[in-house]
């Protein structure tokens, strides 16, 4: 008897998807912003957490809606399928250690020969502008928006449908380098740039090396974990 061999579509998903998830989440955030404020709420400098939740929110849509869409219309229909998006129960015990190395020490040693020039208070900055509004319940709902939601939807975007669209054209390396930069200059910080860049080559590397996002979206958590620690204890 013969057996028939259906070989597996390839997936239709590229860089295009993920231009349109970025532009919906920016042209998003700047309509919910420009809206929140024409109500009288406060944005820009010294945003309420009203205005930041809506503005993450706003930009959530682009970048979790890119892949889902991606995936249901020109993949496999199934996120661990097409980026990876599964989880063991080693990604809680290596990820988070991972995270912390990289803010503890490899983040002091990317700023080590800049520090004459810029402070730890310029590189907290941006954070501060966040966390400064936020107090008590809100600094609680705040802190899982980062520590939980930001490493999921940001992984699935940059290390899951970014990096892996770059990495079927050009290979493993540029597929690491190319998404890491996207995933610093998407954060418009110019100081925390290098950090941001860095941070993104270690996701990338373990997004490629275990062919699964679960490592890295725990490592994403452990470092932004620290710095909410170290914001709570100086506060």
């Amino acid at each position: 008897m013969e057996v028939e061999q259906v070989s597996e579509r390839a997936p239709r998903w590229g860089l295009g998807d993920a231009a349109v998830g970025l532009l919906v989440g920016w042209v998003a955030t700047a309509v919910v912003l420009g809206l929140w404020a024409g109500a009288g709420g406060t944005t820009g400098s010294d945003p309420s957490l009203g205005a930041l939740a809506a503005g993450e929110a706003a930009l959530w849509l682009g970048l979790l809606g890119a892949p889902v869409m991606a995936s249901r219309r020109k993949g496999a229909g199934d996120l661990a399928r097409d980026f990876g998006f599964s989880f063991r129960w080693t990604d809680a015990v290596v990820g988070p250690p991972i995270g912390v190395v990289c803010q503890l020490l490899l983040v002091p040693l990317i700023y080590l020969p800049l520090q004459q020039f810029i402070s730890q208070h310029d590189l907290e900055a941006p954070v501060r502008r966040v966390t400064d509004n936020a107090h008590g319940a809100g600094f609680i709902a705040l802190t899982v928006v980062v520590v939980v939601g930001a490493p999921i939807v940001e992984e699935l975007f940059f290390r899951g449908l970014v990096l892996r669209s770059l990495q079927r054209r050009f290979g493993d390396a540029w597929a690491v380098v190319g998404s890491a930069v996207l995933f610093g200059v998407a954060h418009f910080e110019v100081l925390q740039l290098p950090a941001l860049v860095a941070l993104g080559v270690v996701l990338g590397i373990m997004a490629v090396t275990t062919k699964r996002l679960g490592p890295s979206i725990f490592a994403h958590a452990g470092f932004n974990l620290v710095t909410m620690i170290a914001l709570a204890v100086q506060r």
